[in-house]
């Protein structure tokens, strides 16, 4: 069989493979996307077990502009310029849709876009020399100089437990739950899929325990998606009403397996006190992770978080194998748990920004900024017409960033939409000097003082000098000269994420004035005559 040579290979037809996919054939490069099964977005054939998505499908929000639309839709895949983009609402009108959904989506969306998709592809293997070269089961053999894995987590996270052998896992037990009836459940883990499972044994199960050493984590008190969210808690009811089940903050000690039953050790978190409880059944509920068993020797990555995921530098490349690449939610290894990196609402744009910086980097393609005469009320009116109109700052809250650059005579400045905050300052920000940052944020702290979230004192939405108090999301702009941070301006929060008042602009205004109306540092940099980072990127 002869060997097929690409500049690219995408391992995956999964969201992130065919969004990465969609901006290669945009571009004309020369790619392929491997697949191991026959269609795309296979793994929404399976998971979530009980088929209801969680990111949810809003339908009707009171605009007709695409990209604020897409702040309530984390479905779709980005289609930048099309005339007629595949949107996911086209398919369902279903808050939480059914995951089958998904996979109808992917692969009219593969359709659509004409991707170049191999399918019944699984890599066995993967090598590199001068380049990486590749086995698939099929017996089929490619070669490439880039390679981006985008196979998210296929394998189950097993906790160091002994006796975890005995357990079953989220991944095959059963889904029915008159197979459950009378019993007692262990459930390990607190994430969704622990409370999804939980959720589904209620009627029929004589007693469920849901643990873990750390306590429920809200995503309504956390802001972080992956944290319990609110459609799969109502387990939690049934604990503090009552009704024979339990959330245990506790460290499992043992489990031992006798005929049909299983005893287990029960080690407490908040209290001096350890004892074995008698379950029926034990199901473990504890995460994925990635599968990096089919790289070779040569150009195995190196792991990070619990041997979760795969170490990437600030553009997403392994930092032991150069020219390997993560797309996908094997991508929130940069911002775990704390931004939404790990779910297509938030990766779809990494991946866009992906795309724009392998093509920086292996096609001298540039960052393309938009470039104006500097002036305060202009700065000021760019800023606010991104916050009002983009998705991308919205969900990746406080990760992604806008980015102007002020020229050294300070007649000019270049916008550029959505870089990453790790790459601005670990490698864009070695060609600049004077530079604005905008980002999208939560008032963290001030979250984190209050033990209610739906009772946070709030600035009154005209007294603008108390806008760093804002809790909710809101506009901030941080000044950074020679790569430190010299001011920092919030745009006070609004009811409606709608910053077009003279309360929003004329601080804003002034702010810029006054940050231009001081000398501009030494430069401490020698720009590049290349594009800014190009060069810093190749070494």
């Amino acid at each position: 069989m002869d060997k097929m040579t690409y500049d690219y290979i995408i391992i995956g037809a999964g969201p992130a493979g065919l969004q990465l996919g969609y901006y290669f054939q945009k571009a004309g490069l020369n790619y392929v996307i491997l697949e191991a099964t026959e269609t795309a977005g296979a793994f929404f054939r399976d998971f979530p077990r009980h088929r209801m998505l969680i990111s949810i499908n809003k339908v009707h929000t009171g605009y007709d502009d695409p990209n604020i639309n897409l702040r309530w839709d984390w479905n779709s895949l980005l289609s930048d310029g099309d005339e007629d983009p595949l949107l996911f609402k086209s398919f369902s009108q279903k808050y939480f849709p059914d995951a089958n959904v998904m996979v109808e989506y992917l692969s009219e969306y593969a359709r659509r876009q004409n991707l170049n998709i191999e399918f019944n592809s699984r890599v066995s293997r993967i090598d590199k020399a001068d380049r990486f070269e590749i086995e698939c089961e099929s017996g089929a053999k490619h070669s490439a100089k880039v390679v981006v894995v985008a196979t998210g987590t296929p394998l189950p996270q097993v906790a160091d437990i002994p006796g975890i052998e005995h357990v079953e896992c989220y991944t095959t037990v059963s889904v029915d739950p008159n197979d459950f009836a009378g019993q007692r459940v262990l459930i390990l883990g607190k994430g969704n899929s622990a409370f999804e499972t939980a959720d589904n044994l209620i009627g029929t199960t004589s007693l469920i325990h849901v643990a873990s050493p750390e306590t429920v984590k809200m995503a309504w008190q956390s802001h972080y998606v992956g944290h319990l969210r609110a459609v799969n808690n109502n387990f939690l009811d049934t604990y503090q009403l009552k009704s024979q089940n339990a959330a245990l903050d506790a460290t499992i000690s043992y489990i031992l397996k006798d005929g049909d039953k299983y005893h287990v050790g029960i080690n407490y978190s908040n209290l001096d006190e350890e004892e074995e409880i008698v379950y029926d059944r034990v199901i473990a509920c504890t995460g994925f992770r990635f599968d990096p068993s089919y790289f070779g020797e040569s150009c195995r990555p190196e792991l990070t978080i619990d041997n979760r995921f795969p170490r990437q530098s600030a553009i997403w490349e392994s930092t032991n194998v150069p020219d390997l690449y993560f797309a996908g939610s094997i991508m929130q290894s940069r911002d775990f748990k704390k931004t939404q990196s790990a779910f297509v609402h938030g990766f779809r744009y990494n991946v866009r920004l992906l795309s724009r910086l392998l093509q920086q980097k292996y096609e001298d393609v540039p960052l393309m900024p938009t470039t104006f005469d500097v002036c305060p009320m202009e700065l000021a009116r760019r800023t606010l017409h991104r916050v009002n109109t983009n998705s991308g700052l919205w969900q990746q809250n406080g990760f992604l960033c806008d980015v102007i650059a002020i020229d050294n005579d300070r007649s000019s400045a270049r916008y550029f939409e959505e870089l990453s905050c790790d790459y601005v300052r670990e490698i864009w920000a070695r060609d600049e000097s004077d530079y604005f940052q905008l980002t999208m944020n939560f008032g963290m702290e001030k979250i984190k003082s209050v033990r209610n979230v739906f009772a946070i004192p709030r600035p009154n939405k005209e007294d603008v000098s108390r806008a760093s108090e804002s809790a909710a999301m809101h506009p901030i702009i941080e000044h950074y000269r020679n790569g430190e941070r010299v001011s920092v301006h919030h745009v006070i929060e609004d009811l409606t994420a709608e910053w077009k008042e003279p309360r929003h602009f004329d601080p804003l205004a002034e702010y810029f004035q006054r940050e231009l109306s001081t000398p501009p540092a030494p430069k401490m940099h020698s720009k590049s005559n290349r594009t800014p980072s190009t060069a810093a990127m190749a070494k």
